[in-house]
């Protein structure tokens, strides 16, 4: 069953948010992911019985590349925020303002990876006529300011 957003203007016309605001919620975001990564860790380890945490390094990089794809791509398919992006008011939408699909969310994800390790998000971000991520230029998703959050 495919689920579709209809497309929202009042969102599509919703301000971007500031680069501070951004840069404070993926803060907070690694913050919550020691957790989530915690959790995952361990069930690793009890599950494989390694020992080591060079074990199956390999295997275990995909399983933590996978854990925290799901809880992203979950995030935003659902209601287009993840817990910190709720916190700040930020959200994640499509260019009409709708949510975004499972597709986009998949090569979001991946697409951010590189982006965000190097910094160079935040450079592109300066010239960026949106002030948008290239990832998020690339895909036609746009980051808004929600009116919500507590700060």
């Amino acid at each position: 069953m495919r689920v579709t957003s209809a497309p929202n203007p009042a969102r599509a016309a919703a301000p971007t948010p500031g680069r501070w605001r951004r840069f404070a919620c993926m803060m907070y975001e690694a913050i919550l992911l020691f957790g989530v990564l915690f959790t995952a860790e361990y069930l690793f380890d009890t599950l494989t019985q390694s020992k080591h945490a060079l074990a199956l390094r390999e295997w275990r990089q995909l399983w933590l590349f996978l854990v925290i794809g799901t809880y992203f791509i979950i995030s935003w398919r659902l209601g287009g925020q993840t817990l910190a992006m709720k916190t700040w008011g930020i959200r994640l939408v499509d260019r009409d303002g709708s949510k975004i699909g499972l597709g986009k969310s998949m090569a979001r994800y991946v697409l951010c990876w590189p982006v965000t390790l190097t910094g160079l998000g935040f450079v592109w971000s300066y010239f960026d006529r949106d002030k948008q991520f290239p990832h998020d230029r690339l895909l036609g998703t746009r980051l808004i300011m929600t009116g919500e959050g507590h700060y």
